[in-house]
């Protein structure tokens, strides 16, 4: 069950990751990225690892879409 609630969210996140590609929306990141955390942290509760996967890696393409476009460093 935390796994699907983990998949939920995750894809939730990686479609507003996808929207904060756009110029002029990439500070949506800093929404998204702990949004992604909480996600990571219900899909560690759970057996499975599909969700924790899948928001592990919306965190690393909002940290790279912010360095990037000079939000972090």
């Amino acid at each position: 069950m935390f796994n699907i609630a983990s998949l939920i969210i995750g894809f939730v996140a990686l479609i507003c990751a996808l929207v904060a590609f756009l110029p002029l929306l990439g500070w949506l990141n800093w929404l998204i990225i702990p949004l992604a955390i909480l996600g990571a942290a219900v899909g560690m509760i759970s057996r499975g690892t599909a969700g924790r996967n899948l928001n592990l890696l919306v965190i690393v393409i909002g940290i790279v879409r912010l360095m990037i476009g000079g939000g972090i460093f």
